[in-house]
């Protein structure tokens, strides 16, 4: 039996259908490919006077659908093409609708820190119920209790055991995790993962433009081997001074990975420019041609969020992709966006 027969057979009989926006569409390929599967048939557009336009192609009555669409640059038109979309698949009669966001935009707007400030994340969570979306899937939040502003499931996903997975094949000697106060419950077992020491930067940010302060590093870093591990990467300004403040504390080499690459302004310049020796991110945010380098190295989310999309489908456990199946990370690093077969989705796990 073929590859291609096994993961079709793992399938079965399963009735679910991916669908993509505009925002990520090679994730959503990528994510079909894993899966052996035909990406669903939609038009999304914008009209000359702005107005977004969607059409479902494909029947999609009763059916289990899945729309791939991080809320990323453009991040605003993104997010009604989401919310039109959800709109589309509600009144095309859809069995259920998730929301694939791998990368949830206004994450940080997730508190009033100041008055008369909004909390557009809490806001974002209800339009995408609002529209009609049934449960949500993500991959790294800022914050985690954004998950509460849903009133609807949330699974979310973390980038941590891929991106730790990539380092351990580097067996790095004397290796230490640093991250700031924010990232420190994920980067906690990225070190536990390392087995490495966690260390940590203290920051604080200057009023409300992207920039920040770093005061301190606490813990013992000299003569290592650093890894910064953040949720995202936007303007890098925060990455450069943790990378200049590691320096003056006698770090012999240094790398960074982030789940999300937003690379805002002169982001890949700054990187460029830097100490690191490599950078690692993820595809949740597609990177335009004019902001890759040579330091950066992308790995694919297609394999994890695969993985999950079958087992919410199955009614299976996600976490299940963290715990007892620790070592599917390295079989999902080890796969080839450009086609290699995936492994046969979901097997082996019968949920808790």
């Amino acid at each position: 039996m073929t590859s291609s027969e096994i993961r079709k057979k793992a399938i079965g009989a399963d009735q679910f259908d991916v669908y993509t926006g505009n925002a990520n569409p090679e994730l959503a390929r990528n994510i079909c490919r894993y899966l052996d599967i035909d990406l669903g048939r939609a038009e999304v557009f914008e009209f000359a006077n702005e107005n977004i336009f969607v059409r479902i192609i494909d029947n999609a009555r009763e059916k289990d659908v899945f729309l791939i669409q991080p809320t990323s640059r453009p991040v605003n038109q993104s997010i009604m093409e989401l919310l039109i979309m959800i709109d589309a698949f509600k009144r095309a009669s859809a069995g259920r609708i998730t929301a694939v966001v791998p990368y949830y935009g206004y994450g940080r707007s997730d508190k009033k820190d100041q008055p008369r400030v909004p909390i557009t994340a809490r806001l974002i969570a209800d339009m995408v119920t609002v529209a009609g979306a049934n449960r949500l899937l993500t991959v790294d939040l800022h914050q985690g209790q954004i998950q509460g502003f849903f009133n609807i499931p949330v699974d979310e996903l973390t980038a941590v055991h891929l991106l730790s997975s990539h380092f351990l094949q580097k067996h790095l000697e004397n290796p230490v995790v640093v991250t700031d106060l924010g990232f420190a419950k994920r980067a906690r077992t990225f070190a536990e993962l390392m087995d490495a020491p966690l260390a940590i930067v203290e920051k604080r940010r200057i009023g409300n433009q992207d920039r920040t302060e770093v005061l301190n590093v606490i813990g013992d870093v000299r003569g290592k081997r650093a890894i910064v591990v953040d949720d995202e990467i936007d303007t890098a300004g925060t990455l450069i001074q943790i990378v200049n403040a590691l320096e003056r504390e006698g770090v012999t080499e240094m790398y960074a990975c982030a789940t999300h690459a937003v690379f805002s302004g002169e982001a890949v310049e700054r990187i460029a420019a830097s100490a690191l020796r490599e950078l690692v991110v993820t595809d949740s945010i597609p990177i335009p041609p004019e902001k890759k380098d040579p330091k950066v190295k992308v790995i694919s989310l297609a394999p994890l969020i695969a993985e999950a999309i079958v087992r919410i489908h199955r009614g299976q456990s996600v976490g299940a992709l963290f715990t007892s199946e620790v070592h599917v990370a390295q079989e999902m690093l080890l796969w080839d966006v450009g086609g290699r077969p995936g492994r046969a989705p979901g097997n082996g796990e019968n949920g808790r």
